[in-house]
């Protein structure tokens, strides 16, 4: 069943969660989640670690915003693109692959506001019955147990759907169906997910690891 975009609304989401604004890697030509954090066509696209004041990994970002955090002061460079560098009138600005906060920021640990974004980056943009990876306007979210059976919009019945298999589903419960399972259990999306997300993407790049905890 077909969640409308207008049924769950997000919640202004303050400082550092407005740089969710990311294009995941796994988005970019539909690479799995860890093979590489693909610098893509834009630099100013690239997935950018953003570590606290005590070097504590807390969110990603796009390079965009990242230039506007660092050209703002409030953060410093840590790693940079290669040679990449951002040609202004009056300076050269290397861009970021990791930007530190330059004052200490709490991060609550509770679950983040419920909306169609969070559940597809909690899902990393891939189908939570087949699995495949998509970009966020080919997915659409599903309610593990239909609406018209009582099913909730929650965190706990809300996933990550391909449009094939969402109609496979259709108004049907999962021991209903054989051959649909969910690949994974879903859950709120917490700072542990967050986490789990950012070693996904940067796994493989050496600049991040070394803060990932690897």
């Amino acid at each position: 069943m077909v969640l409308a975009k207008t049924a769950v609304h997000p919640r202004k989401q303050k400082s550092l969660a407005k740089c969710h604004t990311m294009r995941t890697a796994w988005q970019d030509g539909g690479r799995e989640p860890g093979s590489d954090r693909t610098r893509g066509s834009s630099p100013m696209t690239t997935p950018v670690l953003v570590l606290n004041a005590s070097y504590e990994p807390i969110n990603i970002c796009g390079t965009r915003r990242a230039l506007v955090l660092v050209l703002k002061g409030v953060a410093r460079t840590e790693e940079q693109q290669g040679e990449e560098m951002l040609h202004a009138a009056r300076m050269n600005v290397a861009m970021p692959s990791v930007i530190r906060l330059l004052e200490y920021r709490r991060i609550p640990h509770q679950t983040r506001a419920l909306s169609r974004k969070n559940i597809l980056l909690r899902d990393r943009n891939s189908c939570q019955y087949c699995g495949v990876i998509l970009t966020s306007s080919e997915l659409t979210l599903d309610h593990v147990i239909p609406r018209s059976r009582g099913g909730l919009s929650t965190w706990e019945n809300l996933v990550a759907c391909c449009h094939d298999c969402n109609r496979r589903k259709g108004n049907q419960m999962l021991h209903e169906l054989r051959e649909m399972k969910l690949i994974r259990e879903p859950r709120p999306f917490t700072l542990h997910t967050s986490r789990h997300i950012m070693r996904a993407i940067g796994g493989n790049d050496e600049q991040w690891r070394k803060y990932l905890y690897f």
